[in-house]
């Protein structure tokens, strides 16, 4: 007779199915994402002091006169995002392209790598150039209270980022294509049906062309709210996987996560701008440079402060978003009801997520809750909610 695992057996066991070599591999990639988090202030720093040093940007500004317009300002600015991702392109090869290639999370070409990396960099220059802009606007006009008025300008930005990216941005790193009939289709048709999502917003796209992860998400806002399902997920899953993933994912819709985000991210970029008000000076003299606040040859030091200030924030921010995937996962497993293939899925992100963090390591750097907590949270419900046996009454 076969002896009943409790729900932290049955986790744990799950777990051990990876063996002893994936684990260590995962753990060896987790910590060193750990390691290039805290590099990234370094790189930060290292990019600002070669602008200043070299009076990169003071040389842009100088080519075109007045920095208080608006065209100057949003020139100078687009300079110093294409200027600072060129210096720091070695760093952004060996981390998001070396490092998942060396543990087998991407097979992606490097030409494809840099042909999107500037793609994205164009979005950036040209998007990130007009809010820096508008960011100095409020700096020059509406004086002291100009960090709450930017705060403002960051979450009006981040609201149109959500509405666009789905329809605008990524079809251009990406091809989207309808799921095609079957029970994969029908699956997903009766997750949108609960999150009202219409049926011709159920999409899956070529994610393997960046990266190996096992994935999906429902992405946008409103009329752009669309239901996306990776062809590595679809190769990879069973149905039932499948279902309780795209459940977990519509969770994050269905609860409004996006709004808490929408309400809190404005809220930090305020604290942000804030802060960077009364740090901007003592950071320009530690860089040696001579720009004024409403200057833009001064964004290395708005960089710099930004960096530090990111990493700071990181343990908070990590917070959230573990509150936000433990409720999407109670969702997928109320509605969906796939107990075994939620713990089984998740098992299959352990692989660049590693499943068994110390408590402080998954509060300074996870931003989702252990893969062996989650698996654990899903046996626990499958012990108290066992399905009726099929044919049964």
């Amino acid at each position: 007779m076969t002896a009943t695992l409790t729900p932290t057996q049955e986790a744990a066991r799950l777990v051990d199915t990876l063996g002893p070599d994936a684990l260590a591999q995962a753990q060896a990639y987790t910590t060193g994402n750990h390691w290039v988090l805290l590099i990234n202030v370094g790189v930060s720093l290292l990019v600002a002091l070669v602008m200043v040093r070299l009076k990169l940007l003071d040389r842009v500004a100088a080519r075109f006169g007045d920095p208080r317009r608006f065209l100057a300002t949003f020139t100078v600015s687009a300079a110093f995002l294409i200027i600072s991702t060129l210096i720091a392109l070695p760093w952004e090869i060996y981390t998001d392209w070396y490092r998942e290639r060396s543990f087998g999370l991407s097979s992606q070409p490097l030409g494809d790598f840099l042909g999107q990396a500037a793609i994205g960099e164009a979005i950036t220059m040209v998007m990130g150039g007009l809010f820096l802009a508008g960011v100095y606007a409020l700096i020059r006009r509406t004086g002291a209270r100009w960090w709450l008025w930017s705060g403002g300008l960051a979450g009006g930005a981040a609201l149109l980022g959500l509405l666009a990216g789905p329809a605008l941005i990524e079809p251009l790193f990406n091809e989207y294509k309808p799921v095609p009939p079957g029970e994969v289709r029908t699956a997903l048709e009766a997750i949108a049906d609960d999150v009202e999502i219409p049926h011709d917003r159920i999409f899956m796209y070529d994610g393997s062309r960046q990266s190996d992860r096992f994935t999906a998400n429902v992405s946008g806002i409103g009329p752009t709210a669309r239901i996306a399902i990776s062809d590595v997920a679809l190769k990879q899953a069973s149905i039932a996987e499948v279902r309780a993933v795209t459940g977990h994912e519509a969770g994050h819709y269905k609860l409004g996560h996006v709004w808490r985000y929408a309400v809190i991210f404005p809220v930090l970029a305020m604290v942000f701008f804030f802060l960077l008000n009364r740090l901007f000076a003592p950071t320009a003299r530690l860089l040696g440079s001579d720009a004024r606040l409403d200057e833009p040859r001064g964004l290395p030091v708005f960089a710099v402060v930004g960096s530090v200030l990111g990493l700071l924030v990181t343990p908070l921010t990590n917070t959230l978003t573990r509150m936000g995937e433990s409720e999407a996962d109670r969702y997928s497993l109320m509605t969906v009801n796939e107990p075994d293939a939620l713990a089984t899925a998740l098992v299959k992100t352990a692989e660049y997520r590693y499943p068994r963090p110390s408590a402080l390591e998954e509060v300074l750097f996870y931003t989702h809750p252990s893969v062996e907590k989650r698996a654990l949270r899903a046996m626990e419900w499958k012990a108290a909610h066992p399905k009726a046996p099929a044919g049964g009454k």
